[in-house]
């Protein structure tokens, strides 16, 4: 009786230690969320693939250059996310995932005043990294776009030319 159970709870243990490739890509989605809403840009570098790029900038460079210029004053209280899509293909191992971002502003913020809070939808491209391979590989942002500002089309240029 007790080799059953035994081997029910190492299934369950081993089952909990094993993380499959949508979460992975989860586990990145929210370490990212997490970078921006701690303004954090080692973080968010550390996720980023070295052959990033989006409909504005052209490398990883660019993007983590653009990110510590914004964080240079309090800028977000928090974001509360909901992953609407994560599609894999392979090979080569890519994926696509499509999610939306409450973002709160932080009341210090000279964003706060102008509005509170905004509604992005954001789509990302990842690319998972052979080598070293640990647990498989390691699932990393290559592009992100921005799709949507308070349910309105919207890209990166359209805020990149706003004040805030």
């Amino acid at each position: 009786m007790a080799i059953p159970i035994f081997l029910a709870c190492a299934a369950f243990g081993i089952d909990r230690l094993v993380q499959t490739d949508p979460e992975k890509i989860k586990a990145v989605i929210y370490a990212s969320v997490k970078s921006v809403e701690q303004e954090n840009p080692n973080a968010l570098e550390a996720i980023i693939s070295d052959s990033y790029h989006d409909s504005l900038r052209n490398s990883k460079k660019a993007l983590i250059n653009s990110f510590r210029a914004r964080v240079y004053e309090p800028f977000v209280d928090k974001i509360i996310t909901r992953i609407i899509s994560i599609d894999i293909s392979s090979p080569p191992a890519t994926a696509t995932a499509i999610f939306t971002a409450r973002v709160l502003f932080d009341p210090r913020s000279s964003v706060y005043d102008f509005k509170r809070e905004v509604l992005a939808k954001v789509e990302l491209d990842f690319k998972k990294e052979t080598a070293p391979a640990k647990s498989g590989g390691n699932w990393l942002i290559s592009r992100a776009e921005l799709l949507e500002l308070d349910l309105h089309p919207a890209n990166w240029r359209d805020i990149s030319q706003s004040e805030w």
